[in-house]
């Protein structure tokens, strides 16, 4: 992979966030315009590019044993980023609901938003699909360990596994089956995932910006005292953790760079949404999200140098 390839793409996000931010100026972040926007994310754009990088690749046995593996190590990469967070931040915080929030924001990436549009830009097709496989992983994490942690050892109910099951988990579900069984639809609605998939990236990032400018400025002194240890965990240690893993390996090449790819993504942008609906700390956790994702757009460029893809 080429530095160059990295930068421009990172350049290419960073100025999609600050038209987003822009835009904010003269529409405000209300509670339509954000559900607008993630509606139009997850049940459009996401659905689309992976059902778009599904029927551009060759499935076979070999990509079918490389999705399983990608799933399973997404789930352990997961849980070790939350164990790693909750376990810092045990030696200074006695709160359990706020060692599980600085947990999740340690452990679980924006590998939805940024991370399947960043490596079908950087990986083509193959690198998408498995990213999406990878952000399966983060949802099975996120409504399991996730949610148990912040539930505090209460039962997460039916409400927690119908939450599980959503669009880009049915496009995976129903692409893979097609594809399995050499179905393919006609070349018009591959077209029409083809250009819908092309709004992943810039609605992602329009909303980021969005989310970036409504935030306010005095929640900064709930976190600062402790918002370097989840971002470095997240943004630098489990990142390396990943590529050492890794490199004791013999993982197929775009596979490899696509797990590493998707573990330095910043924090999930709908962290926040996450601990509203389970009475933590939702502003706190929007604000840990941007910083996140500001810090990010250096840190990956700088990461994929670090571990010696130039």
């Amino acid at each position: 992979m080429e530095q160059m390839a990295v930068v421009s793409s990172i350049s290419l996000i960073a100025i999609m966030i600050a038209i987003g931010a822009i835009l904010s100026r003269w529409t405000p972040l209300t509670g339509d315009t954000q559900r607008m926007f993630i509606s139009l994310i997850f049940n459009v754009a996401m659905p689309c590019i992976i059902l778009s990088s599904i029927f551009h690749v060759e499935m076979d046995d070999r990509l079918f044993k490389n999705m399983m593996v990608v799933f399973a190590l997404s789930v352990i990469i997961n849980v070790v980023g939350i164990f790693l967070g909750w376990f810092g931040s045990s030696f200074f915080i006695e709160d359990r609901l706020r060692r599980a929030e600085i947990g999740i924001v340690a452990g679980l990436g924006n590998t939805a938003f940024i991370g399947i549009p960043l490596c079908a830009v950087l990986l083509g097709p193959e690198g998408a699909l498995y990213a999406a496989i990878f952000d399966a992983g983060v949802d099975f994490t996120i409504w399991t360990v996730a949610v148990m942690l912040l539930q505090r050892g209460k039962q997460s109910g039916i409400g927690t596994l119908k939450a599980m099951i959503n669009l880009p988990i049915i496009a995976i579900v129903v692409g893979l089956l097609l594809s399995y069984f050499q179905l393919r639809p006609p070349v018009l609605f591959i077209d029409l995932f083809d250009r819908l998939a092309a709004l992943a990236a810039p609605l992602a990032m329009f909303y980021i910006g969005f989310l970036i400018m409504n935030l306010k400025v005095t929640n900064f002194e709930k976190v600062k005292k402790t918002l370097w240890l989840p971002l470095t965990i997240k943004l630098i240690i489990l990142p390396l953790i990943v590529a050492l893993m890794l490199g004791f390996t013999a993982m197929d090449g775009t596979m490899s760079q696509t797990i590493i790819i998707q573990a330095m993504m910043p924090t999930l942008t709908l962290t926040s949404v996450l601990f509203a609906k389970y009475s933590a700390d939702a502003e706190s956790g929007a604000l840990m999200t941007a910083i996140s994702i500001l810090l990010g757009l250096v840190t990956i460029p700088v990461m994929i140098f670090v571990v010696g893809w130039v």
